[in-house]
């Protein structure tokens, strides 16, 4: 019997904690408000419109959006053949220029911090998987197919790195479907989500606080929207307020899409300031249908438009979090302890 790593059997017990974390949600319900205002907010879209999530939404059968051209993916080093891969998990969007610069650009980043290593793309999001190829004719690995060719490859030592945000139910899934190949592999690990420990919280607000300082005059309430669960890791939200209040940053607030806190709640936190403008971007690893459509959409029940109501200025950021170098950081170091793990 060949080993498994200790970090991947510890990880395990993750899975006996059945409230613990959020699976993807196929829909997104929008929060009901008022009419939107006569004035239309500025949406500064930092990439064009796509779909994933952290959980997000799946891709409707009618597309809205322009997706860019799939053909334009950089293939990574997935032609490379060796004994070490690194496998990097992620939920997956269908909106391909987004792809680039979130996911891609994580993956890249992987590369560079990982010169030895083979580095392979999975999608947990078998929708998501069938409507690219669908559409664009590109194929992409869910992690049974990943796992499958790494141990046709002759992988000896396999690293997983997940990209998602928290110990959700999407985490732990990947953690019981790697725990099924501990005998196709000499060494196995896997990296934790990007918010996992105290200094994980603090880096990833020094970071989106660092991606707003240009927003930040005293006039404006800088809004981030996350995905939420009814599951017990939505505190995640709760504690990310928490970290930004204590840091001193009293002029920014998280909310939830799905759970609590809601848009409405948001909104009575922001109306207990003087301020006259409020930002809007998503705390999601992609910006996708949540924030295109229940973010920065036109319709009534979208978040600018609940703000525009209550008389504010609104500007929208659609930009995912991969995007920002400081949170690709943050997923890199990660791997690099996952690494550091097979040793120990």
């Amino acid at each position: 019997m060949k080993k498994a790593t200790t970090c991947l059997l510890a990880l395990l017990m993750l899975l006996s904690l059945a409230a613990c974390g959020s699976k993807s949600a196929n829909t997104e319900p929008a929060e009901s408000t008022e009419p939107a205002a006569e004035a239309p907010a500025e949406t500064v879209q930092e990439q064009p419109a796509e779909a994933e999530t952290d959980t997000d939404a799946e891709p409707e059968d009618e597309e809205n959006y322009e997706t860019g051209d799939a053909s334009l993916d950089d293939p990574l080093n997935q032609d490379d053949i060796g004994e070490r891969e690194l496998l990097v998990v992620s939920f997956g969007t269908s909106f391909n220029d987004s792809r680039r610069l979130t996911i891609g650009a994580i993956e890249h980043s992987m590369i560079d911090a990982f010169p030895d290593w083979s580095v392979r793309r999975g999608f947990t999001s078998q929708i998501i998987i069938d409507h690219i190829k669908s559409r664009d004719g590109e194929e992409i690995d869910n992690i049974t197919e990943a796992l499958d060719r790494a141990a046709d490859n002759g992988v000896k030592t396999l690293v997983v790195q997940p990209t998602h945000l928290m110990h959700g139910l999407e985490y732990n899934d990947v953690v019981a479907e790697l725990a099924t190949y501990s005998d196709a592999f000499d060494t196995i690990a896997i990296g934790e989500p990007l918010l996992n420990t105290d200094e994980d919280f603090a880096l990833v607000a020094e970071a989106i606080v660092k991606a707003t300082a240009e927003y930040d005059d005293g006039e404006t309430a800088i809004c981030f929207m996350g995905h939420g669960t009814e599951a017990e890791s939505n505190e995640v939200y709760a504690k990310m307020q928490q970290v930004l209040t204590d840091g001193g940053y009293a002029n920014y607030f998280v909310g939830t899409v799905e759970a609590t806190p809601s848009v409405e709640d948001v909104l009575a936190m922001v109306q207990e300031g003087n301020y006259t403008k409020v930002v809007l971007e998503p705390l999601m690893i992609v910006a996708g249908d949540h924030a295109n459509n229940d973010m920065a959409g036109d319709d009534e029940d979208s978040w600018k438009s609940v703000f525009e109501s209550a008389g504010y200025d609104v500007t929208c950021i659609v930009r995912g979090l991969g995007e920002l170098e400081d949170i690709q950081a943050i997923l890199v170091q990660h791997a690099q302890d996952a690494v550091s793990s097979l040793d120990q």
